[in-house]
């Protein structure tokens, strides 16, 4: 039986900042050597060469080992960043962490649950292909396995780490006489992230096997839980499937929904009930409480380049990519409903939730005693 997990979101105060990490460890809120997951948002470009996420990575993994785990066990610890903290994101990390059985919130009712998995390498002519689908599609089983779930429908959220191409990949596999799908390195970053979130539909049974063909083309093929990120940091697909099980104890729990569009809030709010957090029929950010842990979101630009009739420009413009643009509206709408900037807002969601939308995650906080969760100092209302 896996056991209970304490979650916490904590910022980051500069690229090489881990310092809120040790004061949890310091604190006696978790141990170093439990920690078993981090996910976080990063305040570099975002692209195929923000490293950022290098240097947040190493941070985070220091910590670690400087409060006790051993280094062996801390290099196996899925840490999962997103780069680009555009508009009023805030930079921050959510720590993952097993309870002790003693300082179990004992419950029979569906409880937070995480399970992580690595694929077998992928190799860069797989990347947009079924090749890469089946590959991640196994580890998300696995991880689904650890994570004590059975059942799809207690699955609420899979964040993924994946390689892209990178100039270097390319010319490896030219140079063993196999093609790419793209020579566009940045192109390659929506690419990795989509064909993942098919391998993730097709592990959920979401959908069935696409084709080659499918990848990038069919948007009416999706995940509603999937978050996939892509970078330089690996060759294999890094998967954390977090979800709900009876019998862990605890007092977190996970739900979801999706975002129709990028102003869809109620597909925010959504994930929020779903989670379990009582809320009114039109609820306001002063009705979390505190119960709020983090919501965990990715976001795309519509194919037809427009939202609700309105024609827009993130397209068309040449100065501004569309992956910071959509970001950082995103960001604002999902902040305006949590009342914290801190928020997992990722783009590039092929695949990912419905074309111009994306998946939304949510925990909350369901023990007993003081709320865990982030109370925003002078918001209206709170």
């Amino acid at each position: 039986m896996p056991e209970a997990i304490e979650v916490r979101k904590v910022p980051i105060h500069s690229v090489s900042d881990a310092s809120e990490l040790a004061k949890l460890i310091d604190d006696g809120v978790m141990e170093a050597s439990r920690v078993i997951a981090i996910i976080g948002k990063t305040e570099g470009n975002g692209g195929v060469n923000d490293y950022t996420r290098i240097i947040a990575d190493r941070a985070f993994r220091e910590v670690l080992v400087e409060k006790g785990a051993p280094a062996d066990q801390v290099k196996q610890v899925p840490i999962v960043w997103s780069g680009g903290t555009d508009g009023i994101i805030s930079p921050h990390a959510t720590i993952f962490a097993t309870v002790p059985e003693d300082k179990t919130e004992k419950t029979d009712e569906p409880r937070l649950t995480v399970g992580f998995a690595m694929s077998e390498p992928i190799k860069p002519e797989e990347i947009g292909y079924t090749g890469m689908i089946s590959k991640v599609a196994e580890a998300v089983k696995v991880a689904m396995e650890r994570a004590g779930i059975t059942d799809p429908k207690d699955v609420h959220y899979v964040q993924t780490k994946t390689p892209l191409l990178t100039i270097h990949t390319i010319r490896d596999a030219e140079s063993r006489g196999e093609k790419v799908w793209t020579h566009h390195t940045h192109e390659s970053m929506d690419l990795s992230n989509g064909t993942t979130g098919l391998g993730i539909a097709v592990a959920l049974g979401e959908i069935e096997m696409p084709t080659d063909a499918d990848v990038m083309e069919n948007r009416s093929l999706f995940s509603s839980v999937a978050s996939c990120s892509s970078g330089v940091e690996l060759d294999q697909a890094q998967v954390v499937v977090v979800g709900n099980a009876r019998g862990v104890g605890g007092r977190y729990r996970i739900g979801h929904s999706v975002m129709r569009d990028a102003l869809d809030a109620d597909g925010i709010w959504e994930a929020i009930k779903d989670a379990g957090l009582e809320l009114p029929e039109r609820p306001h950010t002063s009705d979390i409480k505190g119960r709020l842990v983090n919501v965990f979101l990715k976001c795309e630009v519509s194919q037809d380049g427009a939202v609700r009739g309105r024609r827009n420009a993130m397209l068309d413009d040449s100065d501004v990519h569309w992956h910071r643009q959509i970001k950082s509206a995103v960001g604002g709408v999902t902040a305006s409903v949590t009342g914290d900037p801190a928020v997992f807002v990722s783009v590039s969601a092929a695949h990912q939730g419905p074309d111009g939308g994306g998946p939304v995650a949510a925990i909350v906080d369901l023990g007993e005693g003081e709320p865990t969760g982030y109370a925003a100092p002078g918001a209206p209302n709170a």
